[in-house]
């Protein structure tokens, strides 16, 4: 049995790169469109209801994220931010906006996966 200190095999390595990568295109490609003010993204904010300064907030976390994720030392603090923006937006669509939220617990499980994933990156990070 491997031991919990392990270091992670190659296909753990490779997963991991596959994911993050997939998860950092995801969120360049949203927080594009956000920033760029594609009119769905203006949409979905106006409904939203607190100001469109809210979706240039949002395209500036994710793709901000997005790119933490890709570097092997910040990928713990993309992940946390990512994770954190996805848990807003599933609440959003829940309580406050309706419409579809698969998408976004689809990101939030992909970014919380690789939070897990580094979680002791970060808890080292962090001091604990």
């Amino acid at each position: 049995m491997i031991g919990a200190d392990a270091a992670p095999g190659k296909g753990a390595r490779i997963a991991d790169w596959i994911l993050r990568i997939l998860l950092a295109l995801a969120f360049i490609a949203a927080g594009g469109a956000k920033l760029a003010g594609a009119p769905p993204m203006v949409a979905i904010f106006d409904q939203i209801g607190i100001g469109q300064w809210f979706r240039l907030l949002t395209g500036t976390l994710e793709i901000a994220g997005g790119l933490l994720v890709l570097v092997p030392r910040t990928s713990p603090w993309g992940a946390l931010l990512l994770t954190a923006v996805m848990v807003g937006a599933v609440f959003t669509h829940l309580v406050v906006i309706g419409g579809n939220p698969v998408p976004a617990l689809v990101l939030l499980v992909l970014s919380a996966a690789v939070l897990w994933l580094r979680r002791r990156q970060l808890l080292a990070m962090i001091g604990h």
